[in-house]
């Protein structure tokens, strides 16, 4: 028989109230973590995943050799100037993520950095739900003979991922086309005149 696992604690508090924000409207909480992988010659690379946590969709898949804070950061900064910033980032303690620098740039930006407890990936559930969804769906099924195609497909994923994939959370509808119909609501209503 296996042994017996041990029970493990739950993220709620005793008056039944959560530890983890929950995100309420687009552009609430964002999440961001690492994948790893690996070329047909045996390089490895990494997929920096970026999630917004409301509508479930894929903000970016950054693909490189390596990545550093300062690439973590650059990347950020492309994704704040084209959807503006979040109210909160999610991570593991990951040191991309901790570095003071970083610390220092989101908290300029009045960004809150959600930190998740070491070795509880389920307090990153969305993100960690998604790496999942492309290790199973493209990850392990591809074989990556360069960079530069590992790029081109992984972004052609999150493209599918994004305006066609069914999400069972979002009652069967793709993530993007209802993020677009949240945003632009505001400005339909605007008078040009």
């Amino acid at each position: 028989m296996p042994a017996k696992q041990p029970k493990r604690s739950r993220i709620w508090l005793n008056d039944g109230s959560c530890i983890r924000l929950r995100p309420q409207y687009p552009n609430h909480v964002w999440s961001y973590d690492f994948l790893q992988e690996r070329t047909h010659n045996g390089r490895a690379f990494r997929i920096l995943n970026i999630i917004d946590e409301y509508t479930r969709e894929s903000l970016a898949s950054h693909v490189a050799r390596n990545i550093r804070h300062g690439d973590v950061q650059e990347r950020l900064t492309e994704l704040f100037c084209e959807r503006g910033v979040p109210s909160h980032l999610r991570s593991d303690n990951g040191p991309e993520f901790t570095a003071k620098m970083l610390r220092e740039w989101l908290s300029k930006l009045k960004i809150g950095a959600l930190f998740i407890e070491p070795g509880s990936p389920w307090e990153n559930g969305y993100v960690e739900s998604f790496n999942g969804r492309m290790r199973d769906e493209l990850l392990d099924r591809e074989i990556f003979y360069a960079l530069k195609e590992a790029k081109h497909l992984i972004e052609m994923w999150r493209w599918e991922y994004n305006h066609v994939r069914p999400h069972s959370s979002l009652d069967y509808k793709p993530p993007a086309p209802a993020a677009w119909i949240v945003i632009q609501e505001p400005f339909q209503s605007v008078s040009l005149t």
